[in-house]
């Protein structure tokens, strides 16, 4: 009878604490998600009530998107440099920040300040988005990109409970005196005052960057830590027999950093530094395309949806119905996107979320205005879509490149992502206007292409590796 192989010293209590850290992420997610969506929920009214400019509440939304992309930098730096939970606790501290900003301008009448305020606010934004890639650094081998999914899943609920907390939230700041639509901004306060005390107390991570998969394997089996001087680039998780065609890409990759991590007196790699050498490696450049154009493409059609439908008549029930659905779609797939990512690769569930957005572009173009089967099937694929692209962009974006590139890559896709997202929401008013709903998904489609051409060289290059 075989004897049973003894398990590495510390197996046991690695897995607690990971188990302790995922559950303190999707607990944090789920109350941000709260506060962004109580808060951004009237944000655009409340500015148009201001400014007396309805067109002028579009710009909250776009405050908010910059917001997120300024910070998104300067967190990755902070989480190299101090930690996840210091970055994390940064970011949602800052939007609280922000909130009480939003509810002091608005008091006092302050426009200007309004929007400082909500740039401020899209911090929190910008700190779930840094979750997601932290999920990935305490889940186990293999389970990378389904931590992610968990991560994003929570704020399924953050965005449901939000909006459905936003009269309450307006009731108890007309009761302490506040003005209309301000009160949902307190609530929002409360929420990232919370997420901030949660992760700085509880959340323990590993060293940013670092995953599971780093640890080399010592004489007797067990993982020990990552090595400075290890080159190379990491496989894709589930690049197994299911995903077997996905190829590591070899240790001369462009992207592969000088070390697993970096090493006490080593200088850390920047953001824009990252970026360039991880845009050199076809596969590297997939996912960071992966991750921005699915984002783009998803912002673009879904601004524009609500103004469309009214447009041909629609209620705003049915407008409320049709983004619920989008937004089930973009989160509450998620778990199940991960679970893909881990069993047939990532590569194959980004090509699968391109062939969605793509589907649901064409309806969009297609259907009449006024269908109410159409238009919300459209919505529910484009979500979909984007969870695709995003949890295996995120999780190639992650396994791609060496550790000491990681946080700060992951830092300056995120900035791209939100700078692309606000480009996207402005341009796409201006097609509408010109090209109607039809004009406006087919820049969506024209936004695939860069993932498409960089995909099929990726092919190209792993035909060649195996002739």
């Amino acid at each position: 009878m075989s004897e049973r192989m003894p398990r590495p010293a510390g197996t046991g209590s690695r897995r607690s604490r990971r188990g302790l850290a995922l559950s303190v992420l999707i607990v944090n997610q789920l109350l941000a998600g709260i506060g962004v969506a109580t808060g951004m929920a009237l944000a655009a009214i409340l500015v148009a009530d201001l400014t007396g400019v309805v067109a002028m509440g579009g710009l909250a939304q776009s405050a908010s998107v910059l917001g997120a992309a300024i910070v998104a930098i300067p967190l990755a730096r902070l989480a190299v440099r101090s930690g996840r939970h210091v970055a994390l606790a940064a970011g949602y501290g800052l939007a609280a920040v922000g909130a009480l900003l939003v509810v002091a301008a608005a008091t006092s009448g302050w426009v200007v300040l309004v929007f400082v305020g909500l740039a401020a606010f899209g911090a929190a934004a910008a700190a779930g988005l840094q979750a997601r890639f932290a999920a990935t650094e305490v889940a186990a081998p293999g389970f990378e990109a389904r931590s992610m999914s968990l991560v994003l899943w929570a704020t399924t609920i953050g965005s449901v409970a939000g909006p459905l907390l936003s009269e309450t939230g307006d009731r108890v700041g007309a009761a302490f005196g506040l003005p209309h639509l301000v009160g949902s901004f307190v609530f929002s306060a409360v929420a990232f005052a919370t997420s901030t005390l949660l992760v700085a107390t509880l959340l323990r991570m590993p060293r940013a960057g670092v995953l599971e998969t780093d640890a080399i394997p010592d004489a007797a089996g067990g993982p020990v830590d990552p090595v400075p001087g290890l080159v190379g680039v990491a496989p894709d998780p589930g690049a197994g027999s299911a995903a077997g065609a996905e190829v590591a890409a070899p240790a001369a990759d462009p992207a592969a950093g000088a070390g697993a991590a970096d090493a006490p007196g080593q200088k850390p790699v920047g953001s824009f530094a990252a970026l360039r050498a991880a845009s050199r490696s076809p596969r590297s450049l997939f996912a960071i395309l992966a991750v921005v154009c699915s984002h783009t493409v998803m912002v673009g059609v879904m601004v524009m949806t609500p103004i469309h439908m009214t447009q041909h008549g629609m209620s705003l029930n049915l407008v409320g119905l049709v983004l619920s659905i989008h937004i089930l779609g973009m989160y509450g797939a998620s778990p199940l996107m991960g679970w893909l990512v881990d069993r047939v690769g990532s590569v194959r569930v980004i090509l699968l979320g391109v062939a969605i957005l793509v589907v649901a572009a064409v309806i969009g173009i297609l259907a009449p205005g006024g269908d109410v089967i159409f238009v919300p099937l459209a919505l529910g694929l484009l979500g979909l879509g984007w969870s695709a692209g995003m949890i295996g962009g995120s999780t190639l974006l992650t396994t791609s490149v060496d550790a000491r590139l990681r946080v700060p890559l992951q830092g300056a896709t995120d900035a791209a992502m939100n700078v692309a997202a606000a480009a996207s929401a402005a341009l796409s008013g201006l097609v509408l206007g010109a090209f109607g709903f039809a004009g406006v998904n087919m820049v969506a489609l024209l936004v695939l292409v860069p993932l498409a051409v960089v995909g099929l060289r990726m092919a190209m290059l792993r035909r060649a590796v195996s002739a």
